[in-house]
């Protein structure tokens, strides 16, 4: 038991284990999971089980509670909200919040000209439909996305997708003109290459790219997580990305930054691509958008928004009265509460303990980080860099019985990857990484005795 974490029971507990025996017989083992337990209520960066027992939540729900579980602003706009409507149909009787949160986000992303937003429901569709636009606006089909990255689960995204097993294996066929660039990969760059001239090779290789492997006339879009999420937290040299965009500028492709995971302050910053100083064409977004309301946007240079016309973009529940508020709210609390430069002060803190660690065990390496958006690899050892994917799940494991929260990542699956909410105490972050660090003693010292 710990200041904050408090287990007392196995995990998963009796009512948590009852709760798993029902979902087997009515829900698909398609749909995964991590933590073994229930939820029973969270606050803040805390989350407690049905059992009674209390986890510091260093997941936040997939990148999407950058302000906290229930966040009291985030609350308070909801119940105002479900008092007065809870849906109409934007394209049926409109609402003022949808048309606040557009006037916000266009003036935070980044770019001095004219801007548009238009939401939707997920960070899958937000993407959908920034495709959608791109090929309105240019009048062509191709769409360039990175190896490693991550759009989502839907037709068109699971195609943008790199990572086959488990998101693509077995889906087929996919959607038609996506095509994959190289993507720098720093931690794993050829043996003898400084991390300089690494860039510049990744640069001629998608130079290279727009020559044998696709006609950059016909592509009408590059898709670019800033940093790759799912595909374990790849910072890419910002020489790489400002090439990219010039590449796009010169060919008249869009350059979409794919912000789901990285936007609203999880690197510092509003939006990652900031860091770049790179101004893209359009901007898609989600997850800690809503606080963990469903809503996600694009939001982009008005004349090529503006492509589309009525009716070919939107849905029933495509920007939610509820997600509007939500986003509202966390608008204000990201402003009021300082939570850019919270998460460079968290970002410094767990990049200083993955130091420790990393020269504590020859298996931690590869560490790497931007704001709060921090990973770091498990291997076999730090020469061979052998992706030791079975560790890292018994790493989560050992966490979760001490009551952490902790996923996984990478494209190879041995990233252990950091996104705890900003609003998280110094004391429940100091909490949460002594016990990463006991439960890498777990796992790992028994490998180094062996």
């Amino acid at each position: 038991m710990g200041k904050y974490t408090n287990i007392k029971t196995s995990i998963p507990g009796p009512v948590s284990s009852n709760l798993l025996e029902r979902r087997k017989k009515v829900v698909p083992q398609g749909i995964s999971y991590g933590c073994s337990a229930f939820v029973n209520k969270a606050q803040g960066a805390l989350a407690e089980d049905v059992d009674g027992n209390t986890f510091i939540d260093f997941a936040g729900a997939i990148g999407t509670i950058n302000v906290g579980h229930s966040h009291p602003k985030v609350v308070k706009a909801l119940k105002e909200q479900v008092e007065n409507f809870i849906h109409t149909g934007f394209n049926v009787m409109m609402y003022e919040s949808y048309i606040e949160l557009a006037e916000k986000l266009t003036q935070l992303t980044p770019g001095d000209f004219p801007k548009q937003a238009a939401f939707f429901n997920s960070g899958a569709e937000a993407v959908e439909n920034a495709v959608k636009i791109a090929r309105k606006y240019t009048n062509r089909q191709g769409i360039i996305s990175f190896r490693h990255g991550f759009h989502g689960r839907t037709l068109m995204t699971m195609t943008m997708t790199s990572k086959v097993k488990p998101y693509k294996f077995g889906f087929g066929p996919f959607a038609p003109e996506v095509y994959k660039a190289p993507y720098p990969y720093a931690y794993r760059r050829p043996e003898g290459m400084t991390e300089e001239q690494y860039s510049q090779y990744m640069i001629q290789e998608f130079e290279h790219f727009l020559i044998a492997d696709v006609a950059p006339e016909t592509i009408a879009a590059v898709v670019m997580e800033p940093v790759q999420g799912e595909g374990g937290f790849i910072v890419p040299e910002k020489a790489f990305v400002q090439r990219v965009s010039e590449l796009c500028k010169q060919y008249g492709i869009l350059f979409v930054a794919d912000e789901i995971q990285t936007g609203f302050g999880r690197t510092g910053k509003y939006f990652a691509i900031e860091h770049f100083d790179v101004v893209p064409d359009l901007v898609t977004v989600s997850k800690s958008m809503g606080a963990g309301v469903p809503i996600s946007g694009v939001i982009g240079r008005a004349e090529i928004m503006s492509a589309a016309q009525p009716g070919e973009i939107g849905g029933t529940y495509a920007g939610s009265p509820l997600g509007c508020k939500a986003a509202l709210a966390v608008l204000d609390i990201m402003e009021s509460e300082n939570l850019n430069q919270r998460a460079e002060i968290i970002g410094q803190k767990v990049m200083e303990k993955f130091r420790t660690l990393s020269n504590e065990f020859d298996q931690v390496d590869g560490i790497r980080g931007l704001g709060a958006m921090c990973a770091l690899e498990i291997v076999k050892d730090k020469t061979s860099k052998t992706p030791d994917k079975e560790a890292v799940g018994r790493i989560v494991k050992e966490a979760e019985k001490r009551g952490l929260l902790l996923l996984s990542a990478g494209i190879f699956g041995n990233v252990i990857r950091i996104l705890v909410p900003l609003t998280i105490t110094d004391d429940q972050l100091e909490e949460g990484l002594a016990i990463i660090e006991e439960s890498m003693e777990a796992v790992l010292i028994p490998q180094l005795i062996k």
